[in-house]
């Protein structure tokens, strides 16, 4: 009989590890799902931005700072149900009040009741420690605040950059150096232990790369031979036509793109513990308060200066961008939380083929060296996937063994040190 209950206790582990691992593989499903609607959302934003450029409205700064701002929106229905809840909390004291004038209450077996209502709790959580023992708390309010505002700064940093960099430089030469981010994500998420850095990773990320460099390249060539567009009005920019600003700049863009998206999945692990849309209501909150001094002094110094939309053609494209934004930038989220930093990295170069298909509909001609690099793309985004589903079997190349094996424990957050502590002093 004694050995009976480890030997069950065993089989029910085991049987617990197996239905969290289907669950990992159908989160995994899902958030390859949603980047793919993220792509495609992406994909018409740049479209209506690039139309936003053409129309005459050349503020990059601007554009970024109200898509950003956006967010707060999601404050909204979360204040709105905490009043409501504040003012039915106040009622029922009230009326809990009157009704509690003159009465006595009986005697009866409610501490027996509660006695073996804790039991049965401690019961509950012993068993569901057992099941998940690295389990980590959710996020408080302050602690969603803290990462938000880390959030904030990189994100805008990361699309600033980007946005200024086509000032000085060629879409191309921008392009090409953004897309970086896929080995700059790897190498990173590799230093954070996120990543299991494995050949096939590599051979993706080179892939990918070289994909976006086909594109990037033919269009290149052919805006050479086209000759200098001619919509949109010319800006003057510090420095004139400066490549090498506009390069630094696009590789910052790449770098601290790769740094956002790994400390998010760094600081929260899973989708479960974090508020997502209290998270983007801070983001979008601390955005409009920390970035807008900003956007006055570079308006003050003839940086980038803000302009009144002059048509409402322009106005609309503005509050689409804005929607986009607002819908796109949270999929993304819950996509990167699901899968891992690199898929999601690799994932939006889809933008390539996804614009090429649109070209095939608008019946615009496409050059073979453009549908060869979005093939590529393609590619390295379906071979990444399947590296990552069978992630736990792959060992690393530095370590020698799956990262799962040695655990993501030997990055420590605050959340992790106090639950180990938790669990000693218990």
């Amino acid at each position: 009989m004694d050995n009976v209950q480890p030997r069950t206790v065993r089989t029910a582990r085991s049987l617990s590890r197996a239905a969290a691992r289907q669950e990992s593989r159908k989160d995994y499903i899902t958030g390859i799902c949603l980047l793919l609607v993220v792509v495609c959302l992406w994909t018409a934003s740049n479209f209506i931005t690039q139309d936003l450029f053409d129309d005459g409205f050349d503020a990059p700064f601007w554009i970024t700072y109200l898509n950003t701002s956006s967010f707060a929106l999601y404050l909204l229905p979360i204040l709105t149900k905490h009043l409501v809840r504040q003012v039915s909390r106040d009622e029922e004291e009230v009326s809990r009040g009157r009704t509690r004038e003159g009465y006595e209450p009986l005697v009866s077996n409610a501490p027996t009741a509660d006695v073996s209502n804790i039991a049965a709790a401690e019961l509950l959580e012993d068993h569901s420690s057992d099941e998940n023992p690295e389990a980590l708390p959710p996020l408080t309010t302050p602690e969603t605040a803290r990462l938000a505002g880390w959030f904030c700064l990189l994100w805008f940093i990361a699309n600033w950059t980007l946005a200024v960099a086509l000032r000085y430089t060629t879409v191309a030469s921008a392009t090409i150096l953004s897309s970086m981010s896929g080995f700059f994500t790897l190498a990173v998420g590799r230093l954070f232990r996120v990543e299991t850095l494995t050949l096939v990773k590599i051979f993706a990320v080179c892939t990918s790369f070289g994909g976006v460099v086909l594109v990037s390249l033919s269009d290149s060539s052919e805006a050479q031979r086209s000759g200098p567009s001619s919509g949109g009005n010319p800006v003057d920019v510090p420095f004139g036509r400066a490549p090498i600003v506009g390069d630094v700049l696009a590789l910052v863009s790449a770098f601290v793109y790769a740094m956002y998206v790994v400390f998010l999945k760094v600081r929260v692990r899973e989708e479960s513990r974090v508020d997502m849309q209290l998270f983007f209501g801070f983001v979008g909150l601390f955005n409009i308060v920390a970035c807008l001094p900003i956007g006055v002094l570079l308006h003050f110094i003839h940086l980038e200066q803000f302009t009144v939309p002059s048509s409402k053609r322009v106005i609309v494209g503005i509050l689409v961008n804005m929607a986009i934004t607002l819908s796109s930038d949270y999929i993304y989220v819950l996509a990167m939380l699901k899968t891992t930093p690199l898929v999601v990295t690799i994932g939006l170069s889809l933008t390539m083929p996804l614009a090429v298909m649109g070209d095939f509909i608008l019946h615009k001609p496409v050059k073979l060296q453009v549908i060869v690099g979005a093939m590529v793309v393609l590619f390295s985004f379906i071979i990444v996937g399947l590296e990552n589903l069978k992630v736990d079997k792959q060992p690393d190349l530095i370590s020698g063994r799956p990262l799962n094996q040695t655990g993501a424990a030997d990055v420590r957050l605050e959340e992790d040190v106090g639950l180990e502590e938790s669990r000693i002093e218990s």
